[in-house]
């Protein structure tokens, strides 16, 4: 983003720039002027080198090329203003993006001028049919063999219509975080499966990660939305550890339409 003292500057250079222009001479030479005036039979102009009005003849002057270029660097300068008008408003909307979320860690959600507190699921971890609640950011152990991590009921109560939503990551540590796909189950909703190898102890995570973009705003704050539109189904905005098993889980439901 560019900072007022930098625009100001940029504006500074263009307004020079805008004051000099290149009056061709067929010879290839040009004379740098303020403005210049055609006449009946000659140019009269203002040089900036010498801070005078001047005239020369105009057979002499190559009018087509001083003018062409007179009117791309019009143009580029346009152009200019309107890039710096653009960041501006950018910077001004970010500003009022990270002033809106809350300080707290978590995931929050913007619809207009309304922002909404997800609600972190419980999720149970499922191994040889035995069901423990999974702790926030601290694992808990991991048989070898496979594991599933999973949320009660098969929808969420977190319902949006929106195939595109944009979610805010206030983040306490650095961690990775996703948008993932739920796959589900009969009487649950899997939302990751995790495989502990024997012997080397480590743990392989399967998950259904979308494909998404994702913006730092400010230090902790992130923002986060799939790149392409969701199909209805079951979803999960995610923070974890990578081969910690510590996953924090926040759901939602995409309806139908």
């Amino acid at each position: 983003m560019l900072h007022r003292a930098a625009v100001l500057m940029i504006l500074g250079i263009a307004l020079l720039n805008a004051a000099t222009v290149r009056l061709y001479l067929k010879d290839g030479s040009y004379h740098s002027v303020r403005e210049y005036d055609k006449q009946k039979d000659r140019i009269r102009y203002f040089s900036t080198e010498r801070d005078e009005w001047e005239e020369i003849p105009i057979d002499l002057v190559d009018l087509k090329r001083t003018e062409t270029e007179r009117t791309q660097n019009e143009t580029a300068r346009r152009q200019e203003a309107a890039m710096i008008d653009a960041e501006e408003k950018a910077e001004r909307e970010q500003q009022r993006e990270m002033e809106r979320i809350p300080v707290n860690p978590g995931v929050y959600m913007v619809e207009g001028e309304k922002v909404t507190t997800l609600t972190q699921a419980e999720a149970k971890m499922v191994n040889n049919k035995r069901r423990s609640v999974l702790k926030a950011i601290s694992p808990i152990p991991i048989v070898s063999g496979k594991s599933t991590v999973e949320l009660d009921g098969l929808k969420s109560a977190f319902v949006l219509t929106a195939p595109r939503p944009e979610f805010y990551f206030r983040l306490a540590k650095e961690e990775r975080f996703a948008i993932v796909r739920i796959k589900p189950g009969k009487t649950s909703r899997v939302v990751q499966t995790l495989n502990k190898l024997p012997v080397v102890n480590e743990i392989v995570e399967e998950t259904d990660t979308i494909e998404t973009f994702k913006q730092q705003i400010d230090g902790g704050l992130y923002k986060i939305w799939p790149t392409k539109p969701l199909e209805p189904g079951e979803y999960a905005v995610v923070e974890y550890t990578e081969g910690e098993g510590n996953i924090q889980i926040w759901d939602f439901s995409i309806a139908t339409k």
